[in-house]
């Protein structure tokens, strides 16, 4: 038989009609029945199988689905999970830098502050020369410089920036600054760093406001055992001013307060205290200030 022929016979083939019928196995009843060819048959699967491959094809070039699949990654995309990198990098620098902040006005609220003795001394490694100094590209010397020249035009710009966003001039000297009394009485007991006393307690009457010094923002508000009712206060200059033993605080932490502005009621809360009083610390830059040195009671 030729080529030819066989070829014939297979056309042949395709053009015959068969039956497909479907009947019920026990009882042999005829279900359904249906006439078919070869070529039918063939051209319903060809059809399938370019919609199935039409359908893929869409969901891979119009769908994120792409983006998961090797080689098909964009450069864009790249982009994209470096700038998540840098900001997940950036928040958690800035959530230790807020908890360190937290740890130290907790540390000031109980009258522990932070001493040389609780910082941890490091001891330089010893340079090894027989190990090969590491080779720095020319090209990661330039990213460093740039990163210091941007870091350094950021601290000075936030040295500047106050209040409500203007720009002022730089610190001005603890000297210079005029702090409002915020209360009018009797010191009972000055300040004493050798007894661990970094403020001054004031004898007032019962249900005397207390003021805030200076204007600034309040970071603390709240109650602990040995200081009761204690409010917190962040001022320009690096200063924080804290107001302890109130029995009734009148800002939430958050707010904002002008020097003069009632923020508490003096009180006896805590158990360091034996009567009503306000005990007053200022602090800058963590260390603490005599208060009796600027402010006039």
């Amino acid at each position: 038989m030729t080529w030819k022929e066989r070829m014939q016979r297979w056309r042949g083939n395709l053009n015959n009609r068969f039956r497909f019928v479907i009947m019920n196995d026990e009882t042999f009843e005829e279900v359904g029945s249906y006439k078919l060819t070869l070529m039918n048959v063939y051209v319903a699967v060809s059809t399938l199988l370019v919609l199935f491959t039409v359908l893929v094809f869409m969901l891979i070039a119009y769908t994120p689905i792409k983006s998961y699949l090797p080689g098909f990654q964009t450069t864009s995309n790249d982009r994209e999970l470096l700038e998540l990198a840098r900001e997940v990098n950036r928040m958690d620098r800035e959530m230790r830098a807020q908890q360190t902040y937290i740890k130290n006005l907790q540390r000031m609220m109980g009258g522990k502050p932070e001493t040389v003795r609780d910082v941890p001394q490091v001891i330089p490694a010893a340079k090894d020369s027989s190990s090969p100094a590491k080779k720095i590209s020319q090209s990661e010397v330039d990213e460093q410089l740039r990163q210091e020249v941007e870091l350094a035009k950021i601290g000075k710009l936030a040295q500047q920036v106050r209040g409500n966003g203007k720009l002022v001039s730089a610190e001005k000297p603890i000297e210079q600054l005029f702090f409002v009394s915020p209360l009018k009485g009797e010191i009972s007991a000055h300040f004493d760093r050798k007894k661990d006393h970094y403020g001054i307690d004031i004898l007032a009457p019962k249900n005397t406001p207390i003021k805030a010094t200076m204007d600034g923002y309040v970071v603390v508000s709240d109650w602990t055992l040995e200081t009761g009712n204690t409010i917190g206060i962040q001022h320009d200059n690096g200063i924080l001013s804290f107001y302890k033993h109130n029995s009734t605080l009148l800002k939430k932490a958050g707010s904002y307060v002008r020097a003069g502005e009632a923020i508490a009621i003096i009180g006896n809360t805590g158990t360091l205290t034996s009567g009503p009083h306000l005990h007053f610390e200022l602090w800058q830059k963590g260390k603490p200030l005599n208060p009796a040195d600027y402010v006039n009671f």
